[in-house]
């Protein structure tokens, strides 16, 4: 199959709206939007930290933070560092305790890391609560996506999957309004009587009269501690939610897996529809075990797991996905998006307005246009395909930037002056949030959830999270250099990575709506597999009917789990 070729719909598939497959289990939607508060905790913290950072206080408290673009760089960086670290360890952990616990786990290590970031008095306790806080970020986004792919009907996989994305930027927005409104605890000023030296912005060196800071601590600690809540809530809250069927299966639990199974779906054991999924899952995972034992032998611990990532990045089906999968990642970094969430009000700045609240205020507006542009997604992207939101959003948003690079080089840097060219260079970093929003903000998660097979399924994930993190961490770093050193440049740079974003789409990534996840191998045609498991899987249903013949000849019922049959194959 090309590259970029998309894949035929089967016909006698009827496809739903996301809207009636909810009305009808509506169960699921609500495990898939409690598990996604692990996508708001990272985005509220991308959104609060772009705050913070600008605050009198926190300036009074961690001069070198605010006042050095380097220090200010790998304040937000380090977040993003240990969250690749996190990200990359925790296809071991999912596999080993399962999906659900290690989001427990991660939970657990989050509060620690935010609590110790609330109540920092200096800057290591601080950089250590961001360095904590980042590893829990990077195992929940790996897992999240992953458990939301696992539990979610194939037909509105995508829109489930992209309730990580909608809950990222709920998030973002909620941290936007707290920054913004939390600012006026005690005044915005620190010493509002005394002017700055420089006559234009606030130096935590020259500013500061000799009663310290009037602005009140809590203006930045209030919203560093707010995110406790969430966090306290999901971990509680996931203790109750259902184990995913696929790595119940993968550990041998198969009463339990048919059970949870039933339970997500519900429907009840003996339903038709459970049994056929209940077949389907379970003859991938007989099929994978069966490739794990003549490719591995008895090989276990860490050796195992080197062995295993070893052969992902050597099979040609498995490196294709694991390519496709890091380079979403990578391009949906380089077009600049977390650049612009990060360091908002500084490019609020740079295009003309006034001050620090102000700058807030149009950081918060971005954030409305961010989540509501989510929705969009949310309803297309099981209908239109991945691949087209991809291309439409790669060329809204490289327009975007070019009209923004225009505006600033242009005006020399200098907007203060030209009130109409700077509300028209925020407009259009408004219509590069939309384009970015419903496109590839939302696929970046969902295609690399649904792309692998079961066994290699987690260690797939983490090494494609892994990829969004590192280049974040990367563009977090040189982000503030380059806004400070080539100003309008910055903006070219996303652009021209947006363009290859687009023809990466048009010429390489496959569509994949309407496939169930062992379905994957034919999208990427690894004939080989797709046979094997196509044979398990006839074998499965003529013993299924068989046993189902011999119990109706008894007159028992057949209502424990279809687990005999694919153990003799």
């Amino acid at each position: 199959m090309a590259g970029g070729a998309a894949i035929a719909v089967d016909p006698n598939v009827q496809q739903r709206s996301l809207l009636a497959v909810v009305n009808e289990n509506p169960f699921v939607l609500g495990v898939a939007i409690f598990s996604s508060l692990g996508g708001l905790l990272f985005g509220y913290d991308q959104g609060v930290v772009s705050g913070i950072i600008t605050m009198e206080n926190f300036a009074y408290h961690f001069p070198r933070i605010y006042a050095d673009a380097g220090v200010k760089g790998w304040f937000v960086s380090t977040f993003l560092l240990t969250a690749w670290a996190g990200s990359l360890l925790n296809g071991q952990i999912t596999d080993r305790l399962g999906r659900k616990n290690s989001m427990i786990v991660a939970v657990v290590i989050f509060l620690i890391g935010s609590s110790c970031q609330t109540i920092a008095l200096s800057s290591t306790v601080m950089f250590i609560g961001r360095a904590i806080a980042g590893l829990s970020v990077g195992m929940l986004t790996m897992v999240v996506p992953l458990y939301m792919a696992e539990i979610s009907p194939s037909e509105i996989r995508g829109g489930l999957v992209v309730l990580q994305q909608l809950s990222i930027t709920v998030g973002i927005l909620i941290a936007f309004w707290i920054d913004y409104f939390s600012n006026y605890i005690g005044g915005t000023r620190c010493s509002p009587d005394i002017p700055y030296m420089n006559g234009v912005s606030f130096s935590p060196y020259t500013d500061v009269g000799p009663d310290g800071c009037r602005q009140s601590s809590a203006s930045w600690r209030l919203p560093l501690g707010v995110q406790l809540i969430p966090a306290a809530i999901l971990g509680l809250g996931m203790i109750f939610m259902p184990y995913s069927p696929r790595w119940l299966l993968m550990r041998g639990r198969e009463e339990d897996a048919l059970f949870s199974l039933s339970r997500i779906r519900q429907k009840p054991i003996d339903h038709p529809d459970i049994k056929s999924e209940y077949i389907n899952i379970k003859s991938e995972v007989v099929f994978e075990q069966l490739q794990h034992a003549e490719k591995f032998g008895t090989a276990k611990g860490w050796k195992l797991e080197l062995l295993q990532y070893e052969d992902i990045l050597s099979s040609k089906s498995s490196l294709k996905r694991v390519f496709i999968g890091s380079a979403i990642m990578f391009l949906g970094q380089f077009m600049g998006c977390n650049a612009l969430i990060y360091y908002a009000p500084t490019i609020f700045g740079q295009l003309g307005l006034d001050g620090n609240t102000t700058s807030l205020l149009a950081t918060g507006v971005y954030g409305i246009i961010n989540c509501l542009s989510t929705f969009i997604a949310l309803f297309l992207i099981d209908k239109v395909g991945r691949r087209v939101l991809l291309m439409w959003g790669a060329i809204g948003t490289c327009l975007s930037l070019l009209f923004v690079a225009a505006i600033i080089g242009t005006n020399n840097g200098d907007l203060s002056q030209n009130f109409a060219a700077a509300w028209m260079g925020i407009a259009f970093i408004y219509v590069y949030d939309m384009n970015f929003a419903y496109s590839w903000a939302a696929v970046c998660w969902v295609l690399p959830s649904e792309i692998f097979p079961l066994a290699i399924r987690s260690k797939g994930i983490s090494i494609t999270t892994s990829s969004t993190w590192m280049n974040n961490f990367i563009i977090g770093l040189v982000s503030p250099k380059m806004l400070e050193t080539i100003t309008y440049g910055t903006y070219i740079f996303f652009a021209a990575f947006c363009l290859i974003a687009f023809l990466f789409t048009v010429f390489v990534i496959p569509e994949t709506r309407m496939k169930t996840l062992e379905e994957m191998d034919e999208v990427f045609g690894d004939s080989t597999a797709m046979e094997d498991k196509r044979r398990l899987q006839q074998i499965s249903h003529a013993m299924e009917n068989e046993l189902a013949a011999a119990a109706a000849e008894v007159d028992v019922a057949v209502d424990g789990p279809i687990a005999l049959e694919l153990h003799a194959v």
